[in-house]
């Protein structure tokens, strides 16, 4: 059992692969990106990478699948605060053989709970040319050795392939009352302005489709575990937290398309991300509402046609409670002359 001291300074750990089918990222987009370039292999050829690629939420969902099988349901793992930085390097294809490097970047002892350390990681996911295709930086708690914090309770939790299969009962997208927008140029962003993007209710039976091939940790996973865990009860990974607001993004998306006449204004790639936070959980029957501000944009040096705009999304609950934030970024095209 791994607890906060077995984490050294320097140490490196290199995982299994994961081998990702075109059906792989097809059922997975299908349900949290629906994007062209991530569902429809012909229509993806006219997009800006020209082949069908994975979403990038998958790539961080399949990441923690590997973490979870490597080493947290081997350890006295109490959870992760949120993520650092997350920067998306290189698509993942159909065909792709997935593995992690984990890295142990900094350990620190924490003050105010003398029976838990804090170990800040580097996660790379890795192509089969082992080329990384993700890098991500965070920091997860762990139990100090001689506390009581036991580990994860013992199970069938790895029974399940890494492949998404969706419930049988699903919980629909709630679309805002309010219509949205016609699409905006890079020109046209108003700075401040926020979106109503949808709301969500997470249902167990959502919660563990997700977690049983992802975040396959007991207290995602099964309700008697949850009881004893710090939650008290079943929670949604933070991953699926994220992946719903892809979800809620991509339908304002195309509800802002359905209002555009003329040429709609596109939109390309996401480098990254930063300061995602888990502020409260995702318990089960919480439904939670997502919105997206336009907090800057800036002009693209290296393509002049495009613009950079950066974006502050946020997911509330039914009580009012902020649950989840990140800071995001994604190329959108600039007024055509």
């Amino acid at each position: 059992m791994l607890q906060f001291e077995d984490f050294v300074v320097g140490e490196s750990v290199h995982t299994r692969g994961i081998a990702v089918s075109q059906d792989d990222i097809i059922a997975f987009a299908s349900r949290y990106d629906a994007q062209d370039f991530h569902t429809d292999p012909e229509a993806a050829k006219a997009s800006f990478v020209g082949r069908l690629i994975g979403s990038g939420w998958h790539s961080c969902a399949l990441l923690m699948r590997l973490i979870a099988e490597d080493f947290l349901l081997g350890s006295t793992a109490m959870g992760a605060p949120g993520i650092d930085e997350v920067k998306w390097l290189r698509p993942v294809f159909p065909g792709d053989v997935l593995s992690a490097r984990r890295t142990v970047l900094e350990t620190k002892a924490s003050r105010s709970r003398p029976e838990m350390g804090l170990v800040r990681f580097r996660f790379e996911l890795l192509n089969q040319r082992d080329e990384p295709v993700l890098e991500q930086t965070n920091w997860i708690m762990f139990g100090r050795r001689g506390s009581d914090v036991a580990a994860q309770p013992s199970g069938d939790w790895l029974a399940h392939a890494p492949h998404y299969e969706r419930p049988a009962s699903e919980s629909p997208l709630i679309a805002p009352a309010e219509a949205p927008e016609p699409t905006r140029f890079f020109e046209e962003l108003e700075i401040g302005r926020r979106y109503e993007l949808g709301s969500f209710v997470f249902t167990p039976d959502e919660i563990v489709a997700f977690a049983r091939s992802f975040d396959p940790q007991p207290f995602h996973m099964d309700e008697v575990a949850a009881r004893t865990s710090l939650f008290g009860q079943l929670a949604a990974s933070g991953w699926h937290t994220a992946a719903v607001w892809m979800a809620t993004m991509v339908s304002h998306r195309k509800r802002q398309l359905a209002m555009t006449t003329g040429r709609p204004a596109r939109l390309g790639p996401s480098p990254g991300f930063r300061n995602l936070r888990w502020s409260k959980p995702v318990l089960a029957g919480d439904c939670i509402t997502y919105f997206s501000e336009v907090a800057d944009k800036r002009e693209s040096a290296s393509r002049p046609q495009w613009g950079l705009f950066f974006h502050r999304n946020t997911g509330v609950n039914q009580r009012g409670e902020e649950v989840f934030s990140f800071d995001g970024c994604v190329f959108v095209e600039r007024k055509p002359a």
